[in-house]
């Protein structure tokens, strides 16, 4: 009976602890090495290394301008002011809008051929517009994507970049 009970207690022993503490020791030796390898630039770094030696000494004022972009050529189209008369319901009575559309240079007369169905577009756009949505601070964002993408729409896709408002008040 002493021999059963020794068997028992070999059964409910507790396992080893050794694989989670080697899985961990590798964890944290393979992490370390990732991040010196990417910090060090081993690996997705810089192809030329003196271009990375440069890169961590030379003047930061100069990098940037080096690095720095040349401007896209760019034509802005105005818009004529627009002023909707917001109906009886609301606290504001007018919206006073005024915009001007970024365009590729090569586009600006085309662009500006079309600025009266323009107009017509944005003049019909922001009637419709609830005045709860004029009213919210936040709802700008919103109301211009769509006015750009209406724009396009008119215009042809590719030649208005962008669509920039310059003056949005509700009096």
């Amino acid at each position: 009976m002493a021999e059963d009970v020794d068997e028992e207690d070999g059964a409910l022993k507790k396992k080893s602890k050794l694989p989670m503490l080697i899985g961990t020791v590798l964890a944290l030796v393979l992490g370390g090495g990732g991040f010196f390898a990417v910090y060090s630039g081993m690996i997705l770094g810089p192809e030329d290394a003196q271009d990375a030696a440069a890169d961590a000494h030379g003047d930061p004022h100069a990098e940037a301008m080096e690095d720095a972009l040349p401007l896209p050529q760019v034509a802005f189209v105005p818009i004529d002011p627009l002023v909707i008369n917001l109906g009886t319901g609301a606290s504001s009575r007018h919206l006073r809008f005024r915009a001007q559309l970024e365009v590729t240079p090569q586009y600006q007369q085309d662009v500006t051929d079309v600025l009266p169905r323009v107009q017509d577009v944005l003049n019909s756009y922001l009637r419709a517009v609830s005045i709860d949505d004029l009213e919210d601070p936040t709802a700008l964002i919103r109301l211009r994507a769509q006015m750009l993408r209406r724009i396009k729409i008119v215009t042809g896709e590719g030649r208005v970049r962008d669509l920039l408002i310059m003056e949005f008040v509700l009096n």
